[in-house]
This record gives C-alpha cells, structure tokens and sequence, in this order.
C-alpha cells in the first residue's frame, strides 16, 4: 500500500470503531490491528488517537454540512427548501450511518474537532435569514426568527437522531411529515401568541 492509501484504509477501519464503540471504547491497537498494521503506522499518520479521530470528524462534518449548506442555499419556494434540506440531512443519516453515530456522539475532543452541534448552529443560521424574510412578509416581528430557527431545526435534527435506529417510514414519509408540522405550523403562526395554562379544559 501506498501511503496514501494506507491513510485511507486506516481513517475506514477507525470510522467503523468510532462509531460501533466510541470515542473512549477505541484504542490505537484495536485501529492497528483491524488494519493489520503495527500502532507505530497508525502514530506516524495521525499522531495517535485524538488525531486520527479529528481527521474521521472533519471528513464527515465537511461531507454533511455540504448536502445541508448545498440544499438550504438552493432556489426555490421557501417550502421546498425546507424539503430538500430535511431529505439532505436523511440521505446523510441513511447513507453514512457509521458518520452520524460519531457526529452525533460526545466526546473529549469535540470542541476541537467540530461537533453535530456545531453544524446545526452553521444551518440554524441560514434557516433564520429565511424565517426572517417570511415573518416580514406576513407581518409578523422577525426579531422572533432566531428562535424560531432554533425550534425549527432542532426538530429536525432530534427527528433524524430517532430514524438513524428506527428506518421506518421510509426517509420521503419521514421529510414528508417534518414538512408538514413545521410549515403548516409557520403558516398559521399567531401574531402575539400567549399561554393559556389559566383557561378552563371547556375553552378548547
């Protein structure tokens, strides 16, 4: 093997065990030996574990976040932007199923490695200039359009957390019906919505 494909073959094998067993539960023997390498190659390309690890996080993060980024920036009615963003982060998650387990996992050197959460925050961005465009439109006050990104997002992330175990329904049904709660949702927002904890069970 070239040393370029050795990288390679090396980067597979630790995704694999990165995501059957995590961050903490991998160890560079395991990577070497499933490799069928001694642990000095695995040093000598990564420098030991948190980097190998680093390089295995960068590759999915940059493969996820262009699908999300690609789909979000495309034209279109804001509706159908919403439909090819949630397919985009499926597709993903169906896929690339050992990438999302590492992504959506917890560990040490997350924070210096770029974390799940550090994406939904790049989408939510993106999501709230065009929450912000639609709440003008309709005369609603676009201060509110961060949260709303927020919400609108978050739903679709904890939604694909769930369906990376569950399958079912198919990825289409699944976009399909995150569609249809957040955008029927947002067309019938409420211009100064407020609780109604203090209302009787009579009043609906």
């Amino acid at each position: 093997m070239s040393a370029v494909e050795r990288r390679a073959q090396l980067i597979d094998v630790a995704r694999g065990l990165f995501a059957e067993r995590g961050y903490d539960g991998t160890s560079v023997e395991e990577v070497a030996a499933r490799a069928g390498v001694s642990k000095p190659v695995v040093y000598e390309h990564f420098g030991g574990k948190e980097g190998l690890y680093a390089v295995v996080v960068d590759r999915e993060m940059t493969r996820l976040l262009a699908g999300v980024t690609e789909a979000l920036q495309s034209a279109g009615h804001p509706r159908t932007v919403l439909e090819r963003a949630a397919l985009a982060l499926l597709d993903y998650v169906e896929t690339s199923t050992d990438g999302f387990r590492i992504l959506v996992r917890d560990s040490p050197v997350a924070q210096s490695t770029g974390t799940f959460a550090s994406l939904l925050s790049d989408a939510t961005g993106q999501v709230e200039h065009i929450l912000a465009e639609q709440f003008e439109a309709r005369r609603l006050d676009a201060s509110f359009a961060p949260m709303y990104a927020q919400m609108l997002v978050g739903m679709v992330a904890l939604t694909s957390q769930w369906w990376l175990d569950a399958r079912h329904p198919d990825k289409q049904t699944v976009a399909a019906h995150l569609v249809n709660l957040a955008w029927n949702g947002l067309s019938s927002l409420e211009t100064t919505p407020a609780l109604r904890l203090d209302q009787s069970s009579d009043d609906g």
